[in-house]
């Protein structure tokens, strides 16, 4: 089946912008316009609604994000432009959308959440219909509420979305938008003084650094399935320690050369968990259709060392791809978050 690409927010930020500057400068209500993409593309967008005070001019377009589970699909992302002294255009952050308030970022701390790209696409089409200087407003309402479910919280952006996309257009499960979001979690760290990261694959990693460790969250990074990617990123910064904390049914999987651990991406790391613990042990251990149920079949002198011996072989797998220079450690742990085992120095994080 094809997927349908759609429009990132920053395209749809652009085509509302230069609707509302036609209104503000004296058009009629523009039924939709068109903006160039970066590609030098040129796309239309319907306006869904605008209208003019003589002072200010709004206008709105809805995304439409294709097949892309975006959480801004069907989103109203509005613009209000007013004339501004100079001749630029200025950018603020409306209703929903973000301000940065913290470094490494693409834009400073105190500055709409707008990035870059989006910035000149915005500037792009505005200038399509005026040279005079602008302030550009950009909302998107509920957009508060949708930032909770992204990465924003966790990179420092308050009250609401980011504007993003480089391309203006959105490819359907796009790979490339997570990994920017992940690689921008790292940025954030490394900008706010963190040298001694935790990365976990998710909350139930999160939630057992937190209750083994003396770690903020500001430390811990999430990095989904995308371990061959981040752990490149991560040795070529600045970091004088990394841990990796995780469950086996995750991690075990990069002791085997898998190091996109999404089920689609990788075969299951119950293999690999069994034959680690049956080296270990010298003994074969009992059959089981998941990694907890392994280490269910087990002592508690067994269990520390399958899992001793499991963080082990990660922390080899690990250090054989980014280079033995960096100090790492390794945890595993089971789903109720306790530690199954370890290897390397963990006193940073002690």
């Amino acid at each position: 089946m094809i997927l349908r690409t759609g429009y990132t927010t920053g395209a749809c930020a652009a085509a509302a912008a230069k609707a509302a500057a036609a209104l503000l400068c004296g058009g009629p209500a523009p039924e939709a316009v068109e903006i160039s993409l970066p590609d030098a593309s040129r796309v239309r967008f319907p306006v869904v609604s605008c209208r003019c005070d003589g002072e200010t001019a709004e206008a709105s377009v809805c995304k439409d994000a294709g097949d892309d589970p975006d959480v801004t699909h069907q989103a109203t992302v509005q613009a209000a432009v007013s004339f501004a002294e100079g001749d630029d255009v200025y950018f603020a952050a409306g209703e929903g959308v973000g301000t940065v308030t913290k470094p490494g970022l693409s834009v400073a701390p105190g500055e709409p959440a707008i990035n870059p790209a989006p910035r000149r696409l915005i500037r792009q089409a505005v200038r399509e219909v005026t040279p005079r200087g602008v302030t550009v407003t950009i909302s998107i309402p509920g957009g508060r509420e949708l930032a909770a479910r992204t990465f924003n919280p966790r990179l420092g952006i308050e009250g609401g979305l980011s504007i993003i996309g480089t391309t203006g257009i959105v490819k359907p499960f796009s790979a490339p938008a997570l990994t920017a979001s992940l690689k921008c979690a790292l940025d954030v760290a490394a900008a706010c003084g963190v040298r001694a990261p935790v990365l976990v694959p998710g909350n139930i990693g999160e939630r057992a650094a937190q209750k083994n460790l003396r770690v903020s969250s500001d430390r811990i990074i999430q990095v989904s399935n995308h371990w061959g990617f981040m752990l490149d990123q991560a040795s070529r910064m600045a970091f004088e320690q990394i841990l990796v904390l995780g469950h086996p049914g995750k991690l075990a999987k990069l002791a085997g050369g898998e190091w996109d651990t999404h089920s689609s991406h990788s075969a299951s790391a119950v293999g690999i968990v069994a034959r680690i613990a049956e080296e270990a042990l010298r003994a074969p251990v009992q059959e089981s259709a998941t990694v907890e149920g392994i280490f269910a079949g087990l002592n508690p002198e067994h269990s520390a060392r399958v899992g001793n011996a499991l963080a082990a072989a990660i922390r080899a797998a690990i250090l054989a791809r980014i280079g033995s220079e960096k100090s790492l450690a390794v945890a595993v742990i089971n789903m109720p978050g306790e530690i199954l085992g370890t290897d390397g120095d963990l006193s940073p994080w002690k």
